[in-house]
């Protein structure tokens, strides 16, 4: 495929807001995780939780959509000067030339929680919401996407991904395809899920949740820890002739659909996904420098993946999970674990893995537990959602970085 310059990118997590609060976390390995105070009865395990969430209130005009999850979403948009690089944009193309691709897993449903915890009778005896979550919008999936929309201003296609935790790695895939096709010159893609019960509790039931922090690829692993994100990035067309210093060379999508909430037992997915984002950027398997990986640390999500890069690549690949850092933040993960590949293409930094001690040795030499320091020219990531959804996507460094 074409390569597409990244213009600018964005995350704010459990380790702060920013690009710059994401390096230095990852840096002086300083993890984002805490004992778990989400709730009125918490659910004992850890969390990423975004400091200040609460005191981060929306501008005044965009009331009607005051939620948890937008509000995640406006305060990661405002770092990074995000909104002036996507300006610079809209005054180059227009605003219906710019596309708008979202992943969510959850969007508002925080608020929709809240409106039945708060329900009382209404006139006619039923219980009926209270005025203030009599917002229709709010208790949608297009929440996020109808927000971003108005916050920014872009009139060109403004599409909702989800696709549980694949959701905002496939927008980059969604957004290439457009711009591909001429419908778009540009795109703002990305993605924000925040913490609320449903997430907590539901995760809890299958049986995936740690009591402790997670150890993706841990030996002892024995589930995951949730957390909330929110990060987004510039994609645009390169002008004839440009290199840009960072681009998305290629991305892959399986669907295996083999189970609900497991992979399948042989990676199939996670392999076609990862062989067809290799594919479509025309590079060879031993060229990337560092994958991060969907790395849950569930007992079988990381096991198979592990097996799945095994078979793919050399020894000599730097691959981590970078779930111990920030938790498994669902549909934030994919822009979230983008923007680490990026950054490790920018300064070289290749995280290892957090809180982990004790390798599996059933994973393959691949999975790096220590941090390293050395230039890349192509980094990787893989988002691997429920039911299957599977998305890879391969970023590049251009010549003139």
């Amino acid at each position: 495929m074409p390569a597409l310059a990244i213009r600018a990118f964005t995350a704010t997590t459990a380790l702060g807001r920013g690009r710059d609060a994401q390096a230095a976390g990852l840096r002086e390995r300083r993890g984002g995780l805490h004992r778990n105070d989400f709730g009125a009865q918490p659910l004992p395990t850890w969390i990423g939780r975004v400091d200040g969430l609460e005191q981060a209130a929306l501008p005044e005009r965009f009331a009607q959509w005051e939620c948890r999850n937008n509000r995640l979403a406006w305060l990661a948009l405002s770092q990074d000067d995000l909104l002036g690089r996507l300006q610079a944009l809209v005054e180059r193309h227009g605003a219906d030339r710019v596309a708008l691709v979202v992943g969510t897993s959850t969007s508002s449903i925080g608020a929709s929680e809240e409106a039945y915890a708060r329900a009382a009778p209404g006139a006619d005896g039923t219980p009926a919401m209270p005025d203030d979550l009599r917002r229709p919008i709010v208790h949608t999936p297009h929440s996020l996407g109808d927000f971003l929309q108005h916050a920014t201003g872009l009139r060109g296609p403004c599409v909702t991904v989800a696709t549980a935790c694949s959701s905002s790695a496939k927008v980059f895939a969604q957004a290439a395809r457009l711009i591909q096709a001429g419908v778009v010159d540009a795109a703002l893609v990305g993605g924000v899920d925040t913490l609320c019960g449903s997430v907590l509790f539901g995760f809890n039931a299958l049986g995936l949740v740690s009591q402790q922090p997670c150890r993706p690829f841990d030996a002892t692993r024995d589930g995951l820890s949730l957390g909330e994100a929110g990060g987004f990035a510039l994609l645009e067309r390169m002008a004839p002739g440009e290199d840009a210093p960072l681009q998305l060379r290629g991305y892959g999508e399986s669907s295996d659909a083999h189970h609900m909430s497991a992979p399948h037992p042989e990676g199939l997915g996670a392999t076609l996904a990862m062989r067809d984002a290799l594919a479509r950027a025309g590079v060879e398997s031993g060229e990337v420098g560092y994958l991060n990986l969907h790395g849950t640390s569930t007992p079988a999500n990381d096991a198979i993946e592990a097996a799945a890069v095994a078979t793919l690549f050399p020894p000599t690949l730097h691959a981590s999970s970078t779930k111990g850092w920030t938790g498994h933040t669902l549909g934030a993960a994919g822009i979230v674990e983008s923007v680490i590949a990026l950054l490790a293409l920018e300064d070289g930094l290749l995280p290892g893995i957090l809180n982990s001690a004790a390798p599996d040795p059933a994973c393959g030499p691949q999975i790096r537990f220590d941090n390293a320091q050395r230039a890349i020219t192509l980094a990787m990531n893989n988002s691997f959602g429920f039911g299957g959804n599977n998305c890879s996507l391969v970023f590049g460094r251009g010549a003139a970085a």
